[in-house]
């Protein structure tokens, strides 16, 4: 009886000295951004299929490649640059052999639907080409049209290169169901894990009675 009045007296002057205010919460509470065990509950949500594997990784594929390419006005011919977008594309391409693409072609507002849509078609087509040219199987890769009076990026009636374009995305399995992914998404997240790792420079400690060290 006396410890239980001695441990309700002391709660009592702690609440005092602390505003009034009780902590019921553990050490460091209030610095628990609740993000612990998410990378786990992510990964079991898309092996079980109960998250949309294929929007995890259009997501990740758009933020680590740049997922458009970009055309000149009236054209489907692959410049230079857009070349070296969709290498990166097919390098990423390939660490998924069970997932497939799909490349959605794009137009400005410029010239008739009909027109427009066998653009797009063409640009699609383009790309799909050139990513099978570096070893992506052409079963994986799907092109659709998109002409740009229906998804513009800026809506202008002028030529602009920013509607002329195509998106690459994922756009299911290979095989049904999320099983044949087989923790290969974990994987590529350990390996990123491991390469944003900066070096750390070794320093020599100096050895006890030697000469001290030069600058």
């Amino acid at each position: 009886m006396r410890y239980a009045v001695l441990l309700t007296t002391a709660l009592a002057l702690g609440a005092c000295a602390n505003g009034g205010r009780q902590f019921v919460s553990e050490a460091g509470a209030e610095f628990d951004t609740a993000g612990f065990g998410n990378a786990t509950m992510n990964n079991t949500l898309v092996m079980s299929g109960q998250r949309d594997f294929a929007i995890s990784l259009t997501r990740k594929f758009a933020g680590d490649v740049q997922n458009t390419v970009n055309f000149a006005f009236n054209s489907a011919v692959l410049d230079g640059p857009s070349q070296a977008v969709l290498r990166r594309q097919a390098d990423w391409i390939r660490q998924f052999p069970e997932v497939r693409f799909r490349v959605y072609g794009h137009t400005d507002l410029v010239g008739s639907n009909a027109y427009n849509k066998a653009l797009g078609l063409k640009r699609a087509q383009a790309v799909v080409a050139y990513l099978s040219s570096q070893g992506i199987s052409r079963s994986r890769l799907e092109a659709v049209v998109s002409f740009g009076e229906t998804q513009p990026l800026v809506y202008t009636e002028a030529p602009n290169e920013k509607n002329r374009r195509t998106v690459t995305e994922v756009s299911g399995l290979v095989k049904r169901g999320p099983a044949p992914l087989n923790g290969k998404y974990a994987e590529l997240i350990f390996r990123d894990y491991v390469q944003s790792a900066a070096p750390v420079a070794q320093v020599a400690a100096p050895q006890m009675g030697g000469a001290p060290a030069g600058g």
